[in-house]
């Protein structure tokens, strides 16, 4: 069955073609739509087995980028698939789902009602979703959609790990507490991470560490979510590329009163003038900060030092949640690519069971590998993360349920 899948972004496209059965899976082809509803657009389209193919065109919303993809993927030199009656259903990565949704699910009336609900507590990300959506009603009317949602996986989380000590009526009324992202990931890579290191997942204390330009970090108790880093928004947590991570709220509202800011400026302070790239002057992405911590940059070396060290504490700190701790793992374009996170999360970890063989970490860049030492009682692994593939998968399941 091939399926298409997107993720769709206020200005982007990223998807993925897969044709998917019970017990395989095969990637099609990648690519990705940037620069929506600017003066000039790209695709930069991958099919496998094929050369890139690239193009720069005006691409005003999301529902001509969509076309743009269909086009190249029935396209005769770098197509993949003969005609659009091949795709037999969509997959969306829905950011949010509330507490409507533990799982995944069809695309229905009700369903797209629920996701715009959520717009009030993800407005960067569900309304680009619902327009990805939407736009696949108007260009393939007749193809099967279905909604996999960021926060499904944590929704098994106890309510004494997702409540917020704040009045109840809040949450009563608004829904305040915890409800985590990168679940999709999280799923993946604890599942992957418990057969790869030869686990039962159903008994079993994993970490998961999912860290890139955001991160999270997860307590997998017998695999099912028990706590994670991130809370009611993506801001809490880990230290990020321009996100805060946590912060005395009280802070915050001391600045607000001090510059006279309103909502809207503490809101872009703490999701896009923050983190790595305010406390290191240099950049958002680790790649340059990386560069300037080797050139000795002390902001560059403070700001890494404290990107590291946040997601060490949430390992101590979800060990001790558990009760212990069988498997650690580094999964993200950082968690995947980075020694240097990999040995500062795990140095002087030994009194709790981690010990890592540096020599093999050293070499390990986004490629499934167990990085702990022969000794060491907890395992260690980097595995390469696949949320395509889970909505694929989940988008198969439910089609043919």
């Amino acid at each position: 069955m091939v399926i298409l899948v997107l993720n769709c972004g206020s200005s982007s496209i990223k998807y993925q073609v897969l044709d998917i059965e019970a017990t395989t899976n095969k990637l099609l082809a990648k690519g990705i739509v940037e620069r929506i509803g600017l003066p000039m657009g790209d695709l930069v389209h991958k099919p496998v087995g094929k050369d890139k193919f690239a193009l720069s065109q005006p691409i005003p919303d999301h529902t001509t980028g969509i076309r743009l993809v269909l086009d190249a993927l029935t396209n005769g030199e770098h197509g993949v698939i003969a005609s659009l009656e091949e795709v037999k259903a969509v997959g969306h990565r829905v950011a949010h789902g509330g507490e409507y949704f533990a799982d995944s699910c069809v695309v229905t009336e009700e369903v797209k009602v629920k996701i715009k609900e959520l717009f009030a507590i993800a407005p960067l990300h569900n309304p680009a979703n619902l327009e990805g959506i939407l736009s696949i009603e108007k260009v393939l009317p007749a193809v099967p959609q279905v909604a996999v949602f960021d926060t499904s996986f944590h929704q098994s989380i106890p309510a004494m790990n997702y409540l917020y000590a704040l009045p109840m009526e809040y949450y009563e009324k608004y829904r305040v507490r915890r409800y985590g992202f990168h679940g999709t990931s999280h799923k993946f890579v604890a599942k992957r991470g418990a057969e790869f290191c030869g686990l039962d997942i159903a008994n079993s204390k994993i970490i998961t560490c999912h860290v890139g330009n955001g991160g999270s970090v997860t307590a997998v108790l017998n695999g099912k979510s028990y706590c994670t880093s991130m809370g009611f928004s993506p801001v809490d947590g880990l230290v990020m590329g321009t996100r805060c991570g946590d912060v005395d709220p009280s802070a915050v509202l001391y600045i607000a009163e001090k510059e006279g800011m309103d909502f809207a400026t503490i809101n872009t302070m703490i999701n896009k003038k923050s983190g790595v790239e305010a406390v290191s002057g240099v950049s958002s992405d680790m790649r340059d900060i990386d560069a300037a911590y080797e050139a000795g940059n002390e902001r560059a070396i403070l700001a890494r030092d404290m990107y590291f060290d946040r997601v060490k504490q949430y390992v101590g700190k979800y060990a001790a949640m558990m009760g212990g701790v069988d498997l650690v793992v580094f999964t993200g374009g950082v968690g995947e690519n980075s020694p240097e996170l990999r040995e500062w999360v795990c140095n002087d970890m030994a009194f709790m069971g981690i010990e890592l063989n540096k020599e093999l970490n050293k070499g390990i860049r986004g490629v499934d590998t167990l990085i702990s030492s022969e000794n060491s009682k907890v395992k260690v692994a980097v595995i390469a993360t696949n949320e395509e593939l889970v909505i694929a998968q989940d988008t198969y399941r439910l089609i043919n349920d």
